[in-house]
């Protein structure tokens, strides 16, 4: 690799923002819920965040979509993420922008969809609700760290400047695994060819005639694509297209695109000129596409884009290497652990090349979900710190099932609430009493898997 000349840069004073007895880095669903999850412990949290809202991948990605709430359970569709789930779904419903769940992947699991909108408002009130704060408009950089296991504080970046914020425990929830990489945490990042989940750009189109569109339309534009590239007059970047109603019927959420370097390899996340390439190469695909679909589409004839997502949607990065890996087996095989700390009843979805693989639980009528053990959100090395979410300890085939949202939640909500337990017996976040966790856990509505109700 080119070495590039570098610039040493003077010693400085950082100004500390705060100290705070829980800091959780990342506002997308498993920051949200570890905030908001700290918070209600009655310590004193803030979680950091990017962009001026949360949501994560559901509203900077444009996802508009909660994948993984339910499970396919003996035959049967159930939601079974719950706890403070229940308490954001309840806000949604109440701002009128939850749709009720709808089948997807071939009929086979339910996924719900929501507004964009609605849920930022919803995500604030439920974290603030708690009595967290949160501090928009501060992308963290870096670490202090107090001694070769444990974090001092966040290095932040923001319109105010660089700043410090000073904790006793930390929640990573950034999604490419920052704060445990920046800790010296180890970690595995899948190769860009055949490995890495391959990122999407989402859009929403409006003015759509959905009477004229008849009964399933999204599956006359798979089909349509489909005969396009047989006929060799289009070639489009993935197969299996998402073009889904969202709760007003002239608008309509899209899933079609696959972003990739030159040479075919998967965009990096966490490389900021392969980031730059994967948004320029996706809104020319969005429009690509779009142009197909209004152009031969039943009822799409006098849409529009309304909205590209402000940023390509990340699937996978950085995965620590926790004291447990969750494994495709583990999702495949339904599986049982003595930690649990929640559920994820999504099947592998592999983004490959060119299109989408998914991977079902095994068996002829399987129970559809496996359970999440505490010990994934463990990171080795660093001892007042938990990784959550899509970053969380889980090899790459499981990581394309647990990284959705549903699972995230769980996590989330099982981190904060061990960095409260934590924090009361004056223990490393390694070290709580895990069968309490799970008492207060399902005490708060949470679904561990332990019965199938």
């Amino acid at each position: 690799m080119e070495q590039r000349p570098v610039i040493i840069e003077p010693s400085r004073k950082t100004p500390v923002y705060g100290e705070f007895d829980v800091v959780v880095v990342g506002g997308g669903p498993a920051g949200i819920m570890a905030a908001a999850s700290a918070a209600r412990t009655g310590h004193s949290v803030i979680l950091l965040e990017r962009y001026g809202f949360l949501g994560g991948a559901g509203t900077a990605g444009g996802l508009s979509t909660f994948c993984g709430l339910h499970a396919k359970v003996y035959g049967e569709h159930r939601r079974v993420i719950h706890g403070l789930a229940d308490e954001l779904l309840e806000r949604l419903e109440k701002l009128d922008g939850l749709s009720k769940p709808h089948l997807t992947i071939n009929d086979g699991i339910q996924a719900q969809a929501f507004d964009i909108s609605a849920y930022k408002l919803a995500a604030d009130e439920l974290v603030t609700g708690h009595g967290a704060r949160i501090l928009f408009h501060a992308l963290a950089v870096g670490l202090v760290m107090a001694d070769e296991d444990t974090i001092d504080a966040v290095l932040i970046e923001s319109k105010s400047g660089r700043a410090a914020v000073r904790g006793r425990i930390f929640i990573d929830a950034s999604g490419d695994g920052d704060v445990a990489a920046w800790a010296g945490v180890p970690y595995e990042k899948s190769p860009g060819i055949n490995g890495m989940l391959y990122p999407s750009l989402m859009f929403r189109i409006n003015g759509v005639d959905a009477a004229a569109a008849g009964e399933k339309p999204w599956r006359t534009v798979e089909r349509l694509m489909e005969e396009a590239e047989r006929a060799g007059t289009h070639k489009f970047p993935r197969k299996k297209p998402i073009v889904r109603p969202q709760r007003n019927p002239l608008e309509w959420r899209a899933n079609l695109t696959q972003l990739s370097n030159p040479d075919g390899s998967a965009i990096d996340g966490t490389d900021v000129d392969q980031l730059t390439r994967g948004e320029l190469q996706g809104r020319r695909q969005v429009f690509d596409a779009f142009a197909f679909i209004r152009d031969n589409t039943p009822g799409f004839g006098d849409s529009y884009i309304v909205d590209i997502a402000p940023q390509i949607g990340i699937r996978e990065t950085r995965r620590i290497i926790g004291r447990y890996m969750l494994t495709e087996d583990d999702v495949r095989d339904c599986a049982d652990f003595p930690d649990t700390i929640g559920v994820n009843g999504w099947p592998v979805e592999a983004h490959v090349a060119g299109t989408v693989e998914f991977r079902w639980p095994r068996g002829e009528n399987p129970r559809g979900f496996n359970q999440l053990p505490f010990r994934m959100l463990l990171p080795q090395k660093v001892r007042n710190l938990y990784v959550t979410g899509r970053c969380a300890s889980m090899t790459h085939d499981a990581q394309s099932a647990a990284r959705v949202t549903g699972p995230c939640f769980a996590m989330g909500e099982a981190a904060g609430m061990a960095a409260g337990m934590a924090l009361d017996a004056g223990v490393d976040c390694a070290d709580i009493d895990v069968p309490e966790l799970q008492r207060r856990l399902e005490n708060h509505g949470v679904y561990l898997g332990r019965e199938v109700k």
